[in-house]
């Protein structure tokens, strides 16, 4: 990473003229959005390395945690009592079929 000179050269900025401090504040705001640009790249590869690095820990975890055993659902419970289920409530209340064909008549 470079280190750039961060006071401005006043000797420069006192004794020149418009053009010059409009071309000085140009090549400033220039490097200021070069860096910016930077700081966000450098932050996207942080995010990532901290999110393998995450991902990581977590599988570590995973593995040292016992699993436990897995439940068995009887059959008679898989359904709802009324045998119904919620898809076949969705439409429940339309009573007009549509035709088997939609093309033009």
């Amino acid at each position: 990473m470079n280190h750039y000179k961060t006071q401005p050269p006043w000797e420069f900025l006192l004794s020149a003229s418009r053009n010059s401090l409009q071309s000085y504040e140009l090549s400033r705001l220039s490097h200021a959005a070069n860096l910016r640009k930077e700081i966000g790249a450098l932050l996207d590869l942080w995010l990532e390395e901290n999110s393998a690095a995450m991902l990581a820990r977590w599988l570590m975890e995973q593995r040292d945690r016992p699993q436990p055993a897995p439940e068995a659902v009887p059959p008679a419970e898989s359904l709802p009592k009324n045998g119904n289920t919620a898809s076949d409530n969705f439409f429940a209340e339309r009573s007009v079929r549509l035709p088997a064909n939609r093309g033009p008549a």
